[in-house]
């Protein structure tokens, strides 16, 4: 065998898992046909934040006067440099995976990679020479692209995916924004915060639909605060590109609407990347555009695993990595467990963030939880009041019985940086009064984690 481990794709799935069985002797090499660091370093998590923190900066001044600070002259958003900016960024993450693959002897192979059968990879160079290696294990970590919807297809210029939208030429005055998940609500929200005008549309009866019902509903006033439309139970019927501006149909609740735009942007959700890897001739067995994979990511063939995007679970970077790390540890012959997919944190970097884990309120009592709830507004914390930065709260759900925390849901600034906290909590099965007692440093953001415990428990002092 050429390789112990051959894996194709290297996004935070695929290199994550590379490293890890570097470090654990073994022989390792990545196919990649693009940037290391795949979607996510690259077109994903790491250059929208790099926008957003941007966003975020220009909003500051606009509201520099509120913190005591007089600014000369206006204020006006760079829309270039800050995708420059953000490409820099972008490009500074994927040099540190060269880093990562040379410190650790890992090998690149730059191509396109599809299983040959017997344990082997065919890899097809950007020139079309093809050369097949072999391996002990193979990983398919291909992740996923932009899902297009048969009414609204793509054509890169004025109805875009999420790719276009952190590279485009020039500051639209206008955008629609199909679909409210994370991709959506963020580019949403960049855009909004830099003059464009947005129309948000969810086809569900709230926007970020997999949050708690009480966080959706703070997001949403948040964006119509700041100037958003938001259209709810609605979804997109037809998109005339035809003349200048982009002539968007949409069907509401009370009728259908002609909304006139210059971009459209489709953020419903993304497919798998499967096609041309070989995994049908090979006998993988997929179900629904994702491979069949067991609790270790092995395949329905010996020596095939897959990890990320393309099985079962929720599509995100610190999943696929977890999954990666677990299946080469397994192949290892490490004793390992199953990942715990209720303890998977979820994070929206929108202004305000969102953040949260295991179980929504609604979710709880229809799972026959009799819960305790509490919620902490950060319009009474002292930390969120100094920072100017007072919408949002943070929600915990716990089982009565045992005071076992079920959930938690944080929308707020910074909260993303707060939830691990809580992920800790529900994995070491931390009651709600030992959360209580544990002082939080004040003053912090993340004293409302306390508060909110106590307040399930008629305990909470500031409120």
């Amino acid at each position: 065998m050429d390789y112990d481990v051959l894996i194709i794709g290297s996004g935070p799935g695929g290199y994550v898992a590379a490293i890890r069985a570097a470090q654990l002797k073994m022989k390792v090499a990545v196919v990649e046909r693009s940037e290391l660091g795949g979607i996510c370093l690259n077109w994903g998590c790491i250059p929208t934040k790099a926008l957003l923190k941007s966003a975020q900066v220009f909003d500051y001044l606009n509201h520099a006067k509120e913190y005591g600070i007089t600014v000369s002259g206006e204020v006006v958003p760079d829309f270039g440099a800050m995708v420059a900016r953000s490409r820099t960024v972008a490009e500074g993450m994927s040099r540190g995976v060269q880093f990562l693959f040379r410190k650790n002897k890992v090998e690149h192979l730059k191509g396109f990679g599809r299983l040959s059968g017997n344990g082997s990879v065919e890899v097809e160079d950007m020139e079309g020479n093809k050369k097949t290696y072999s391996a002990s294990h193979i990983i398919i970590a291909t992740g996923a692209r932009s899902k297009e919807l048969p009414n609204l297809k793509q054509d890169g210029k004025k109805i875009i995916g999420y790719r276009e939208a952190m590279t485009l030429p020039e500051l639209p005055g206008s955008m629609v924004v199909v679909g409210s998940g994370a991709i959506g609500s963020e580019f949403a929200n960049f855009y909004q915060m830099l003059g464009t005008k947005v129309t948000l549309i969810e086809f569900l009866p709230r926007i970020v639909p997999n949050e708690d019902e009480e966080v959706s509903k703070q997001l949403e006033r948040s964006f119509k605060k700041g100037g958003m439309q938001v259209m709810t139970g609605s979804s997109v019927e037809s998109a005339d590109t035809s003349g200048e501006k982009v002539m968007v149909m949409v069907k509401t609740p009370g009728g259908n609407q002609l909304i006139e735009t210059d971009i459209v942007l489709s953020a419903v959700g993304v497919t798998t990347n499967l096609e041309g890897t070989g995994l049908e001739e090979a006998g993988v067995k997929t179900e629904k555009g994702k491979v069949i994979v067991d609790d270790f990511y092995r395949s329905s063939v010996k020596g095939v695993y897959a990890i990320g995007d393309i099985v079962h679970g929720p599509a995100l970077a610190h999943v696929a990595s977890a999954e990666g790390i677990i299946c080469v540890e397994k192949i290892a012959g490490k004793e390992v467990k199953p990942l715990d997919y209720g303890n998977i944190p979820a994070c929206t970097y929108t202004s305000p963030e969102i953040a949260s884990v295991g179980l929504t309120e609604t979710a709880a009592r229809e799972a026959g939880y009799d819960i305790k709830v509490g919620k902490f507004p950060f319009t009474a914390s002292g930390k969120a009041s100094a920072s100017g930065s007072k919408d949002g709260f943070v929600k915990l759900i716990f089982d009565s019985a045992y005071g076992e925390l079920l959930g938690a849901h944080l929308i707020g600034a910074n909260v993303t940086e707060m939830i691990a906290e809580l992920v800790v909590a529900r994995k070491l099965e931390t009651t709600a009064h030992e959360i209580i007692k544990s002082v939080h440093p004040h003053p912090t953001m993340s004293e409302a984690v306390m508060e909110a415990a106590a307040a399930a428990y008629d305990e909470v002092i500031h409120l």
